[in-house]
C-alpha cells in the first residue's frame, strides 16, 4: 500500500521492500504464476494497471490526495485501500475469468488490508512485514510514532496472529517473530530474498571507477540506502574520518541515496554540516539514488561497502554487494549476522562506535591478499540466494495454505 515496487529504491519510501516485491513476483510470474500488485497511486497521471511482463502487474490505485502521504497518516487510509483492491480483485476476476488462490501483504499497513480480505473473500494470507515495530523501538526509538506509538505493534501483532503464514528472511527474523509477538513459530516460513546475479556479479575494479567517474589511487568506501537516522550514515562519514587519521589519507566515501521518513531532510542537512565540520568535503561524495541494475557498478566500483545500520530484518544491499565480490563491513544486527560471515566475507561490528569500524576497514586496507579472499568468498556465499529459488519456496508455501483450512481470529 505504501511503496509501489516500480518506484525507484534509496528515497522517499523506496527501499529494499521495493526490489523484494518486483523481484519476487517476477520470479514467479516466470514460473507461470499470474500475480497483480496493488499499491496506491501517489501521484498524477499514473496509468491504473501496468504490465510489467507476462504474469505480473501492478495497479494504481485512486485512495487519497495523489501525491505522497506521510507513514504516519496513511494508517487513515487503510479502509479506503481495502474497499479498492476488493473492487479491483471482483472486476480482475470477471475479466480474466480466473479466481484468486491466495493474499500476500507486505509490511504492517498491507497487512492491516490483507486481514480484512482474507475474512471477507475467505483466502489465506501470507504476510512480509520487512522491518517490525517492536525491533525498531528497541534500535531507534526516535521513530516511533509519538502520537500513537503502541498503534503499528498492535497492528502487527494483530496480523501476525491471523496469518495463515508469515515470512521471515532469516532465523533473526523467525525469533523476533516469535520472541516479540507470540507467532506460533509452525506458521512463520523462512524464505530469504535472493539477488539477480545478471546484474549483481563480480567485475574489475578500475573499470567499473571510471564507469562512475570515481578513479583514485585510496580506498572507495560506500554506503548504499535511504538516508534516516536508522541506517547510520553518519557512523560511516565518521569511520571514513578515523580512517584518514589512522595514516590512508586517500580514503574516500561515497553515499548512494536520498532523504527518507520524517527525519529524512534532517538527516541530510546533517550530514553535509557533518562532512564540513571533519574537513571532508573533498572525500565524501554523495550520489542520488540509481536505478537499482546500475548499483552493480558502484558495488563493484567499491573496495568495501558499508552497512552500519542500528536494524536489518535481512540487509539486501550486504548480499547485492557480496554477490558483486565486494567486503562488507555491517553492524552485527538482524539479518546482516547471516549474510556476513565475520572474518570470512567481511566484518561485522558489535558496537556503535565508528573507530571500531574504521579500525577493520583498514585492517582490510592493509591486507590486499585477506581482501582478495575475502572477495571470493563472498560471491561464493552470495550464489545460494536467487529470486527462482526463493519463488519456488514461495509457491510450495502457497501450495500447502490452498489446501488447508484457514487461520481463525
Amino acid at each position: 500500500m505504501h511503496t509501489s515496487p516500480l518506484a525507484q529504491p534509496g528515497t522517499g519510501d523506496g527501499g529494499g521492500m521495493n526490489v523484494y516485491v518486483r523481484e519476487l513476483t517476477a520470479a514467479l510470474a516466470r514460473s507461470n504464476v499470474a500475480c497483480d500488485v496493488f499499491t496506491r497511486a501517489d501521484a498524477p497521471g499514473l496509468c491504473e494497471t501496468i504490465d510489467v511482463e507476462p504474469g505480473f502487474r501492478v495497479h494504481h490505485l485512486r485512495v487519497g490526495p495523489p501525491e505522497p502521504v506521510d507513514k504516519g497518516h496513511l494508517h487513515l487510509l487503510t479502509a479506503g485501500f481495502t474497499e479498492a483492491v476488493d473492487a479491483k480483485m471482483d472486476e480482475l476476476e470477471l475479466n480474466d475469468g480466473l479466481g484468486f488462490d491466495a493474499i500476500h501483504a507486505n509490511y504492517w499497513l498491507s497487512g492491516v488490508v490483507g486481514h480484512t480480505l482474507k475474512h471477507r473473500r475467505s483466502l489465506p494470507l501470507v504476510s512480509t512485514f520487512h522491518t517490525l515495530d517492536r525491533v525498531k523501538a528497541e534500535a531507534s526509538p526516535g521513530e516511533i510514532d509519538v502520537h500513537d506509538p503502541d498503534r503499528r505493534a498492535l497492528a502487527e501483532a494483530e496480523v501476525i496472529g491471523c496469518s495463515d503464514a508469515v515470512l521471515a528472511s532469516c532465523s533473526v527474523e523467525a525469533d523476533q517473530l516469535v520472541d516479540l509477538y507470540a507467532a506460533d513459530r509452525s506458521r512463520v516460513a523462512i524464505i530469504a530474498p535472493g539477488v539477480d546475479h545478471a546484474f549483481f556479479s563480480p567485475g574489475v575494479r578500475a573499470q567499473a571507477q571510471r564507469a562512475v567517474s570515481l578513479q583514485g589511487a585510496g580506498p572507495l568506501l560506500l554506503f548504499v540506502g535511504r538516508i534516516q537516522p536508522l541506517k547510520g550514515v553518519d557512523i560511516a562519514v565518521r569511520a571514513l574520518a578515523d580512517l584518514i587519521d589512522r595514516g590512508v589519507p586517500t580514503a574516500r566515501l561515497v553515499v548512494v541515496g536520498g532523504p527518507s521518513g520524517p527525519m529524512g531532510e534532517h538527516e541530510v542537512n546533517q550530514l553535509h554540516q557533518l562532512v564540513a565540520r571533519l574537513g571532508l568535503t573533498d572525500s565524501v561524495h554523495f550520489v542520488v539514488p540509481q536505478p537499482h541494475e546500475l548499483l552493480s557498478t558502484y558495488y563493484r566500483a567499491a573496495d568495501c561497502v558499508l552497512v552500519p545500520s542500528m536494524s536489518e530484518s535481512f540487509g539486501l544491499v550486504a548480499l547485492e554487494a557480496a554477490s558483486c565480490g565486494t567486503p562488507v563491513v555491517a553492524a552485527a544486527v538482524g539479518g546482516l549476522t547471516t549474510l556476513v560471515d565475520d572474518g570470512s566475507t567481511g566484518y561485522l561490528i558489535e558496537s556503535r562506535d565508528p573507530k571500531d569500524y574504521a579500525a577493520a576497514l583498514h585492517r582490510l586496507w592493509a591486507q590486499s591478499g585477506q581482501r582478495a579472499q575475502f572477495s571470493k568468498n563472498a560471491v561464493s556465499k552470495a550464489s545460494a540466494y536467487t529470486w527462482p529459488r526463493a519463488a519456488e519456496g514461495l509457491l510450495s508455501l502457497y501450495g500447502r495454505l490452498i489446501e488447508h483450512s484457514l487461520v481463525s481470529c
